[in-house]
């Protein structure tokens, strides 16, 4: 699809059999939007976080309407005319998909009906029969941010790309990419362009809230008594039940929860066990519902 990878070690798996399903379908969820086109030009700068807290803030959709408020309140991006501030994804049903090797997409689900509410992008392109057939019947109906394990970001209505480099336990660079239909008519395509600056990157109006919270995460995280207590990861629990669809995929739907983030953390925990990419791919965690 036009996305390059390598990997200098002889024995990692192939690039098809590590992505999975759920791996292309992220990648999918940007691809299948037009003839698509990387922006001229890479924002990188460094945030006081450790990288796994920027990768958990990706499939938290509780945060938003708080953390975020501000923002939304000053109109930080230009909305189309008669759209009303970003919806509440808090009252949207959210799907939540787990791949091999730690990939996950989680966030709410597409809701023809809600079309126009928000400004983020035109979803016309999932009527298209190509990306129906390419991202499936349940990818298709995903509107959440997929992460490629361990820290690549499909993000922000899929035209936009977010690496996090770990520079040690307390400093994250961000690498941030654009990505935008070559199609697209000069005024929108501009609109699009200035929308990704003033959404993430070190101007933007989000990352620069998202960032404070990470920082003071990091470090709260490091403190005399906030080791003295473990931390609670009970968000949805209860509510996960693995649906599995037709191509042996599992997949969870249910309101704003944690799995994500959970799944997330447990391959972590299984690729700092393993000793090699041999051990990896007889100790890491199958799909939940997988057939």
């Amino acid at each position: 699809k036009g996305f390059v990878f390598a990997n200098m070690d002889p024995d990692a798996p192939p690039l098809e059999e590590y992505l999975g399903e759920v791996g292309r379908i992220g990648l999918s969820l940007i691809a299948e939007q037009g003839d698509m086109e990387v922006v001229d030009g890479v924002q990188k700068y460094t945030i006081g976080c450790n990288w796994k807290l920027a990768v958990d803030n990706l499939f938290d959709w509780y945060h938003p309407q708080v953390s975020h408020a501000s923002a939304f309140m000053v109109n930080f991006t230009p909305r189309r005319p008669g759209t009303t501030p970003r919806t509440n994804s808090n009252a949207t049903p959210h799907l939540v998909m787990l791949g091999e090797y730690g990939h996950a997409i989680s966030g709410p689900s597409y809701v023809e009906e809600r079309d126009g509410e928000d400004s983020i992008s035109d979803q016309s392109w999932r009527k298209r029969a190509e990306a129906m057939e390419e991202l499936g019947p349940v990818g298709i109906t995903s509107r959440g941010h997929p992460n490629i394990f361990p820290n690549l970001w499909v993000a922000s209505g899929g035209t936009q790309l977010s690496l996090r480099l770990p520079k040690g336990p307390f400093k994250t660079e961000i690498w941030w990419f654009t990505i935008l239909d070559k199609n697209l008519p000069n005024d929108e395509w501009e609109r699009m362009r200035k929308r990704a600056v003033q959404v993430f990157g070190p101007a933007g109006g989000l990352e620069q809230e998202d960032g404070e919270n990470w920082d003071q995460s990091t470090r709260g995280t490091a403190g005399v008594i906030a080791r003295r207590y473990p931390l609670h990861f009970a968000m949805g629990l209860g509510h996960g039940e693995i649906v599995t669809s037709d191509s042996g995929s599992g997949h969870i739907e249910t309101k704003i929860n944690e799995h994500a983030q959970l799944w997330t953390y447990r391959a972590w925990a299984e690729w700092m066990a393993a000793e090699s990419w041999q051990e990896l791919k007889e100790i890491h965690s199958r799909v939940p519902g997988n057939v």
